[in-house]
């Protein structure tokens, strides 16, 4: 478990042996939890059907709309407490723990009601196809009850890996996967006294696992007394900070945009496809099963990216920062090409893991792949350009560049394309949109002014947010 003085690891030594020692853990715990969704995926498209599948598509679409913001929130979060675990500065770190997990608890009940009472408004407004309508809404529902502890288990496995720990969450990773794949069929089929739930039973099996392995991090951070603890005698903590809420508002909201404009868009893309049928949708929701494994990499390197330039920031060490960004890259490279090669030698093969070998959305999903893998090394390759000024607290130009990818390349180019060539217009809008994004993602990082902006004042012990000027962006 981290101590207060592991956090060297991330601003001394070797760049890239570190990023690597750092991101592989990382890349392992998004492995098991892909890995975790997509056995869900396989047993309901096998003994569900394809309409339960499109039904989790809708469904967990929706669920990533409506926490994008506070994920934001998260990301904001570990970004403040890893520049103040960087320049040493302990309490400060740990009061930032206490104000954003009150903060973001509440922002999560929000997210939870609201989810619950709109549902069926979600739905019509995506043009769900009738007969997914009833799945998708009984997967949803069981999903945003458990929001709450779900959430609360990413925030805090994000401040272990910004106090430069990414081994302990992914063993909770691995233990609460495995605890998703036990339950799924359990209460899928029902057993004993456990009743058959069908669709809605997968996403319960998830929010019990998540849960229970919530519950277990907590014990055991506690237990190895992790640094950043807040234990009965320091609730003052719990306390939610002007200064702290103060920039975490300010860098959150837009970090948790750039979320909501990713499934706001993904969401548009859909309700174009859902005219085409439920055997389209289905096979859109096997291709995107695929595309969470190829985008493993760009999250796992970009996420420890910006961790060590987060705690290189926060140290003044920033003449490392072209050093952690390069490796990022080559990295990417790397864990990013390769399993986009097997994927076009393992077309058919791969997208049939999530539907019946026989279903006639295989061959479109094979299709749809086809098309839009090769456009996944791009989207690699922007992540590290955005995650280094983000850790230095830029996040307007970041949103606004993605914002233009999605909303004024990609999805008229999705509108207009499919007029002329049906649904093959809206496949090839992605490949566009990731290129475009990578392109106008490389020249900020190049020439941006992100490395002027500043979160606090050093020259005070306390946090204090400087607010951007419009030229910091």
């Amino acid at each position: 478990m981290t101590s207060a003085h592991s956090a060297d690891s991330l601003t001394t030594g070797p760049v890239g042996r570190t990023l690597v020692k750092f991101s592989l853990p990382t890349l392992g715990s998004n492995v098991l939890q892909s890995s975790n969704a997509s056995i869900n995926a396989v047993w309901i498209g096998h003994f569900l059907g394809a309409k339960a599948l499109a039904a989790t598509a809708s469904a967990n679409l929706i669920t990533f709309l409506l926490l994008g913001v506070v994920f934001g929130f998260s990301i904001a979060a570990s970004i403040i407490v890893g520049q103040h675990i960087g320049a040493r500065r302990i309490d400060d770190a740990k009061k930032a723990v206490g104000s954003s997990m009150t903060f973001l608890l509440l922002a999560s009940l929000v997210m939870t009601a609201f989810g619950i009472i709109f549902t069926h408004r979600l739905l019509d407004w995506m043009q769900t196809p009738a007969d997914v309508k009833p799945l998708a809404s009984a997967y949803m529902r069981v999903l945003f009850v458990g929001l709450p502890a779900m959430f609360f288990y990413q925030y805090l496995m994000n401040i272990l890996r910004a106090a430069g720990d990414a081994k302990t969450p992914f063993v909770f990773m691995l233990w609460s996967a495995a605890l998703d794949i036990l339950l799924n069929p359990l209460f899928i089929f029902g057993f004993g006294p456990i009743p058959k739930l069908g669709v809605g039973g997968s996403a319960l099996a998830t929010v019990l696992a998540q849960t229970a392995a919530l519950l277990a991090l907590l014990i055991t951070v506690y237990r190895r007394k992790f640094f950043l603890c807040i234990h009965t005698n320091e609730l003052a903590y719990l306390r939610m900070r002007k200064q702290v809420i103060r920039v975490l508002v300010q860098r959150g909201i837009p970090t948790g945009l750039n979320m909501l404009i990713v499934s706001s868009a993904l969401l548009f893309t859909l309700t174009l496809v859902n005219p085409y049928g439920a055997d389209v949708v289905a096979a859109m929701g096997a291709a995107s099963q695929i595309w969470t494994y190829i985008q493993m990499p760009a999250y796992a390197v970009a996420a420890s990216v910006s961790a060590m330039a987060a705690q290189n920031i926060g140290a003044e060490r920033w003449d490392r920062l072209p050093s952690i960004t390069a490796a990022g890259i080559r990295l990417n490279l790397w864990l990013t090409g390769v399993p986009v090669v097997l994927l076009y030698i393992f077309d058919r093969a791969s997208v049939s893991l999530f539907l019946p070998a026989d279903s006639p959305s295989v061959a479109i999903a094979a299709h749809l792949n086809a098309i839009s893998l090769w456009a996944f090394i791009a989207f690699a390759l922007a992540f590290v350009y955005q995650a280094v000024p983000r850790a230095a607290g830029a996040v307007l130009a970041p949103m606004i560049i993605l914002f233009v990818s999605f909303w004024v390349v990609r999805l008229p180019v999705a509108v207009i394309a499919s007029k002329f060539w049906g649904v093959d217009g809206i496949w090839w809008s992605s490949p566009i949109g990731n290129v475009a994004n990578v392109a106008m993602a490389w020249l900020y990082y190049r020439y941006g002014n992100w490395r002027s902006i500043r979160l606090f004042d050093r020259s005070e012990s306390r946090l204090s947010a400087q607010v951007a000027s419009p030229s910091e962006i």
